[in-house]
Formats: C-alpha cells, sequence, structure tokens
C-alpha cells in the first residue's frame, strides 16, 4: 500500500487511457481511430482464418461481360429470363433459385409494341382480328412469361429498399415475416427505410417470396454485415439469404429472440435472435443490435476465388451445360459485370462480387456457423479494459523497464489470446482495438513518465547525493524521491573512520604526483569496498576516509553492513601490499573505527560549502575508536553498540576504555569472524581470553599471567596479549586503587 501511495502520480497518468477507452466504449467519447482499428483486427482476423474451400452446394449464374456481349446489355427481355428460368429448373433440375436484382418494370418489348400497334391500327375492324390478337399476346407479352416461368417453382425474388429518394416506392412488396404487432409492444433497433424499388405486380404474384438485398456497408465503406430483418411502415421484412434460407428449411416462421434480462423493463429488452420455428423445433440465428449478421466469408471473391462454382449466364441459355449438371443446387443469379455496379468493397477484396455476399451468408446459414457482435459487447469491453488498465496502472510503476516490458506483452497477448478464442470457438466478435490501444499508451505513458520525471528526480538526487551515494543507492532512493532530502535529522546510524599507517612514512620519500596517484588509488578501492556494502561516503579528509551507514537510504542491518565493509577492506589493503612488494614499496596498513548511535544527518556547512555529513557524540567516539586500534595491535576497534548490532559476527573483547571528551568507559571489541566459521582452535583462544578479562579486572595478575602465558603460546605475534602482559607487570609495581573496575582511561585524542 506504501508502494502505490508512492507513485501515485504515476499510476494516475497511466490510468488515463483506461479513462478515454472507457468513454469511448460507452459512446461518451467517439475515437474513430479505435473503430477503425476494431475494423482492421477483424479483417487481418477474418483473412487469417478463411476456410479456402469451395461450397459445392451453391453456384453462382453470373451475368458477366460473355453474357452481355451474347444476349445484348441489360435489363435482359424477360423472355430470356423466362428461358433461363425453364432451364435452371427443367434441363438442370435445380433446388431453389435467388434473384440478386430486381424487376421493377414493365418490359417494353420491341412485339408488344408492335401487337399495341395493331390493335390500333386498321385491321382492328376486321372479322376475327380480335381473336387473333389475343392468341398471339400470351406469346408476345415477355413479363407473363416470365411470371409463367417463376409460378409454382422454388424462388425467392430480389428488391431494395431505399432512405435516400423521398419515401419514393415501386412495385410491390412481399408480406412482412414479422408485422409490429409480434413484437408485443417492443421496438426493434433494425435498419429503418421509407422507400424501396421492388418487383412489379405479375411477377411479385408468380413469385410470392422475395427477399432485399441491401448490405450494411460500415463507415469504411467495407460490407462485413448484411441484415436479416429490416424496417419500413412498422413491419420487417426478410432478406434474400434469410429468404432462401427459410424456403430451404420448409419455410419455418420467424419470431423475435429477446434476452431474458430479470433487471429490464420486458419491454427494452434487446433482440438477441432470429428464432426460426416449425413445430417444436426452434433454430435461433444470432443478431447483432441492427439485426444484422457478419457475413462469413468463405475466401476471395469472383469466378477465380475458388469460394462457389460460377456459370455463365449465357452458357445456361445456350443449352451449353450438361443436363443435370446443377441438379439440386441452390442458384443465385447475379452479376459481376463492373458496368452493372453490383462489387463491392469488403475484407477480402476490394472489388468482391455483391452476389457472392448473399452465397456466402447463405453458405454459413446451412452450416450452422455464423459470426456475431453481441449485444454484451460494451460490457465485454468494459470489462476488459477495467481488468488489464488496473493490472497496468498499478504493475508497471512498481516494475524495472524490462519487467514492464513484459507485463505489457503479457497483458495484449492475454487479451488477443481471449478473444482470438471466443472468435474461433464461439463465433464472437467483440472489441479488441480499445483495449490494446489503452495497453500500449498506458506502457507508453509509464516509460515517459519515469523518463521525463523520474529521471529528472533521479538527476537531483543524483547531484544531492552522486557524490556521497553508491549510484545503486541513487536507482533505489529515486522510487520514492520525497522521502530523501538534505534537512537535518537525528537517527540511529554507523559511522566509520579508516586512517592509513605508514603512509606518511611512505610519502616521504615519494614525488608529490606519486603521492597523489598512490592515494588516489587506495582511496578509490576502499570507496568501491565502502559503496559495495552500501555505505556512504562523508568526507577525505589527508589520508583518512570517514562514511556511514542507515542514511540517507535507510538499512536495518546497517551496523553489520558496515562491519562487512571494515574486513573486505583490510583483505583489500592486503592485496594492496602484495602489489607494493611487486613494486618495492613499503607496506601500508589501516586502522579503522566502527561506532552505532544516534547521530545528527543532513546538510551542513557555510553559505560558501556545505556536505551531505554526520556530526554528535556517537560520531567523536568513533572517532577515538580508530586511534585507538594501533595501540591493541588490530585493524578494526568497534564500540559495543556495533557489536550487538552486528550479531552475525564472532567478536573478541579489546578493553574497557574511557576516551577523552567521554566520561563514560565504552567496551570496545574487533571482530573476529562470522558466526558459524570460527575454527575449534579459535573458539578455544577466544574462551582462554575471556578468563584472562576477568582476572584482570578482578586484580587477579597471578591468574591473568597463567592465562596470557598460555594464549602467547598459541599466538605469539599477537599484540593484544603483549600488551596486557606488560599492564600486568606495570599493576605489579604500582597495584592501583581496589575500587579500580578494570577501565582503561584515554587522556590524548
Amino acid at each position: 500500500m506504501q508502494a502505490l501511495s508512492r507513485h501515485g502520480p504515476r499510476i494516475a497518468v497511466t490510468l488515463l487511457p483506461l479513462i478515454l477507452a472507457a468513454l469511448h466504449a460507452m459512446g461518451v467519447l467517439q475515437l474513430g481511430v479505435l473503430q477503425r482499428l476494431d475494423d482492421i483486427f477483424y479483417d487481418a482476423r477474418l483473412r487469417a482464418t478463411l476456410p479456402a474451400t469451395r461450397d459445392e452446394r451453391v453456384v453462382i449464374v453470373d451475368i458477366d461481360e460473355k453474357s452481355l456481349a451474347a444476349v445484348g446489355r441489360w435489363p435482359w427481355s424477360r423472355d430470356h429470363m423466362a428461358e433461363l428460368v425453364d432451364q435452371l429448373f427443367d434441363q438442370q433440375r435445380i433446388a431453389l433459385l435467388g434473384f440478386d436484382t430486381v424487376f421493377a418494370e414493365a418490359d417494353d418489348s420491341a412485339g408488344l409494341r408492335q401487337l399495341q400497334q395493331l390493335a390500333q391500327g386498321e385491321l382492328a375492324d376486321q372479322p376475327g382480328f380480335a381473336q387473333r390478337l389475343e392468341a398471339l399476346r400470351p406469346q408476345l407479352d415477355h413479363d407473363a412469361r416470365f411470371a409463367r416461368a417463376l409460378q409454382g417453382r422454388p424462388v425467392v425474388l430480389g428488391y431494395y429498399f431505399t432512405s435516400d429518394r423521398g419515401g419514393q416506392t415501386s412495385g410491390v412488396l412481399p408480406e412482412p415475416v414479422l408485422p409490429a404487432a409480434a413484437l408485443q409492444g417492443r421496438t426493434l433497433r433494425a435498419t429503418q427505410w421509407n422507400g424501396y424499388g421492388a418487383n412489379i405486380a405479375p411477377l411479385a404474384a408468380a413469385a410470392p417470396t422475395a427477399g432485399f438485398f441491401n448490405a450494411l456497408p460500415d463507415r469504411d465503406g467495407a460490407v462485413r454485415s448484411l441484415p436479416l430483418l429490416a424496417e419500413h411502415g412498422g413491419q420487417y421484412y426478410e432478406s434474400l439469404a434469410l429468404a432462401m434460407f427459410r424456403m430451404l428449411a420448409g419455410s419455418p416462421r420467424i419470431e423475435p429472440g429477446f434476452a431474458n434480462e430479470r433487471w429490464v423493463a420486458p419491454d427494452r429488452q434487446a433482440l438477441q435472435s432470429v428464432r426460426l420455428v416449425q413445430g417444436t423445433s426452434t433454430l435461433a440465428i444470432a443478431v447483432d443490435e441492427r439485426l444484422g449478421v457478419l457475413v462469413p466469408y468463405r475466401g476471395p471473391g469472383g469466378p477465380q476465388g475458388g469460394s462457389f462454382t460460377y456459370v455463365s449466364a449465357s452458357d445456361v441459355l445456350a443449352g451449353r451445360l450438361a443436363p443435370g449438371q446443377l441438379q439440386g443446387k441452390i442458384v443465385l443469379v447475379g452479376t459481376t459485370a463492373p458496368g452493372l455496379l453490383d462489387l463491392r468493397v469488403t475484407p477480402v477484396g476490394e472489388a468482391y462480387p455483391g452476389v457472392e455476399t448473399h452465397a456466402n451468408l447463405i453458405s454459413g446459414l446451412l452450416d450452422g456457423q455464423s459470426l456475431v457482435r453481441p449485444d454484451y459487447a460494451l460490457g465485454y469491453e468494459l470489462v476488459m479494459l477495467l481488468l488489464s488498465g488496473l493490472v497496468l496502472a498499478i504493475g508497471l510503476p512498481l516494475l524495472s523497464a524490462g519487467r514492464a516490458v513484459l507485463l505489457s506483452l503479457g497483458v495484449a497477448g492475454a487479451l488477443i489470446g481471449l478473444n482470438f478464442w471466443l472468435y474461433l470457438g464461439h463465433g464472437l466478435v467483440l472489441p479488441l482495438a480499445s483495449s490494446l490501444v489503452t495497453a500500449g499508451v498506458a506502457f507508453a505513458l509509464n516509460m515517459s513518465y519515469g523518463y521525463l520525471v523520474e529521471s529528472r528526480d533521479k538527476r537531483e538526487l543524483a547531484q544531492l547525493f552522486g557524490t556521497y551515494v553508491p549510484p545503486e543507492l541513487v536507482d533505489e532512493m529515486v522510487k520514492d524521491p520525497d522521502s530523501y532530502s538534505m534537512t537535518a535529522a537525528t537517527r540511529e546510524l554507523t559511522v566509520m573512520f579508516c586512517d592509513m599507517r605508514g603512509f606518511t612514512q611512505l610519502s616521504e620519500d615519494m614525488e608529490p604526483t606519486q603521492v597523489q596517484a598512490l592515494l588516489n588509488t587506495v582511496f578509490s578501492r576502499l570507496t568501491q569496498v565502502i559503496r559495495r556494502h552500501r555505505g556512504t561516503i562523508d568526507k577525505y579528509m589527508g589520508d583518512c576516509v570517514m562514511a556511514f551507514w542507515g542514511a540517507p537510504l535507510e538499512a536495518a542491518d546497517h551496523a553489520s553492513l558496515a562491519v562487512n565493509a571494515a574486513l573486505e577492506m583490510v583483505r583489500e589493503v592486503e592485496r594492496i601490499n602484495r602489489e607494493h612488494a611487486e613494486k618495492g614499496l613499503p607496506p601500508i596498513g589501516v586502522g579503522i573505527g566502527l561506532n552505532t548511535g544516534p547521530m545528527c544527518v543532513g546538510d551542513m556547512g557555510s553559505d560558501v560549502r556545505r556536505s551531505y555529513t554526520v556530526v554528535g557524540d556517537a560520531v567523536n567516539l568513533g572517532s577515538r575508536l580508530e586511534g585507538l586500534s594501533r595501540l591493541y595491535g588490530v585493524d578494526v576497534v568497534a564500540s559495543d553498540a556495533t557489536r550487538a548490532a552486528a550479531p552475525q559476527h564472532v567478536w573478541q573483547e579489546l578493553d574497557r576504555v574511557r576516551v577523552k571528551g567521554k566520561a563514560s568507559a565504552v567496551t570496545i571489541f574487533t571482530p573476529v569472524g562470522r558466526a558459524g566459521t570460527v575454527s575449534a582452535e579459535l573458539a578455544a583462544e577466544l574462551a582462554v581470553w575471556k578468563q584472562c578479562l576477568h582476572s584482570w579486572r578482578s586484580q587477579d595478575w597471578d591468574a591473568c599471567d597463567v592465562h596470557l602465558l598460555n594464549l602467547q603460546r598459541q599466538n605469539a605475534k599477537k599484540v593484544l596479549y603483549r600488551l596486557y602482559a606488560q599492564r600486568v607487570a606495570s599493576m605489579r609495581q604500582s597495584p592501583p586503587d581496589p575500587a579500580w573496575d578494570g577501565t582503561t582511561t584515554f587522556d590524548t585524542k
């Protein structure tokens, strides 16, 4: 929770695209680019999953350029159309015929005009002329002949609705398939039209079943869906594809399928499907809010597309097809001739025959496969936006750049995978663009915020602390820059003073530039050790370096970090001395003092020069302890407070001392190893040393001598044991006050 609060501004920035996308999904803020992207994703997904197989059940009789050249320009005489119908049913024995054309005007053929002229001429008064004229009329009235060809056959005529001609109408509409009364007061959001162009009365009476062939182009002009029902004058009419499918299925009645939503009033429930009911059988065809279905395209269009068999209308009229070649087929009469303007832009082609869109829909209905944008698409979109947006808004600010990329890719992959699974497995076409764009923009904003805002904070922190704090600590601090400042505060820290021994003597025999190079080399290597252990460099003072742990970045184990750094610094000096030996240079040593306690830390100094430093009594004690390291013959001297705060180490007590400027005594120690790694010999030595110190403070000089003798046999070179042997000898000559508590007092620094 603290991390979320710290990254509040960044989370708010990352949530911005989620809010905009949600407003778009709800229709409050229309972002056309998202709708266009959804169309692009749908088209790509559709093309990637095309079956690319031929449906042998559906055949298209094509009024192509070859047919226009052979028969003449369109529209053809109804005599030719009657011959076409007779050929298809009598010679080819097809199962069903549908026309993707409309016959909106009477056939003004030359023969019929001549007959009318004869009826008005001089021969009209001759006996028997009227009877002979009526006998010729059926042969010359091509509309009547066409109507006779349609009569009693499974034929579906085509017609169209309009909304751009001022409500003009022509021809005769078929009976509506869904009267307004069947909706019981409900209203459907079907496409509404105020005009139509239908077939002339004789043809409409001969073939009473008809369907409109309007498409529903999207805003980019592409035909992705076809309506199943359309509304005109409060009545609902069926499309060409639905009418043909119903005829194949035995003409079941159409009923509306409403969503069963308990919390929505019945008269406001959305239509979910068009139900075909016949007896006890019901087939539900899912529809979108416009009562349309997405066309399940099979592949590229046209005679060479391979999805459907194309037969030239001229070949049918000329009888060039073998009898029964089209037996049992579902036939659609349409055109691919560019001049007849029935080529559409679709996701699978920019000049796609309009008749083939209906063929694809019929094929999909026969297979029970339909694609639909469900009425709950908005809810799905909002849920996906909320889930993905919150995951990214909360997760991205908490992660590094690399992990943020992986999280964003993971979220995008999950969105695409779920969307694709619902598409393939359930035929659901659901929004994807808003969620993907939200994920991408959220990632971009998060990275931009991190670079532009947090990098600025990092630069400011680097300017403040860069010369004191390791870069990796600055990287941690920038995650919460508001928590760090130069303002002075009292905190418990661990301070270190490290002084180089023998450096003064060494520098006397060297040139100034050599001294500078040597000092820089030693300081650089010791500084690297301090930084590796998360220490903060305070200052360099001659041949001494001062550092502290626990600020500006808090560390609960600051004492342990300081002890580890001190021990590694000792080993680093040993490596430096081996290098000096190879160069013929004398060795150097280090004396390190460590103390843990309350210190004042912050930006201190004058108006001319300031620095981030620590001050206080605990700091002074650390400096005094460093000066004692040479006396006790050890590299590291630490206070009892540091020992208590670093229990991971094994310690050897050195003494109880009272340094200059401090009234109370302090017990001092030196680290000899980490817990669990001390040898049995060292453990035994420490046990004897503990007894020796007890004898020393009890003024039992004889017992103390015995212990020291044993210790010197084990470790003859140890300065500490020789120091106490000298002290015992001195005490024998000048015994202390009986009230002496074993504390050594130092009057100098």
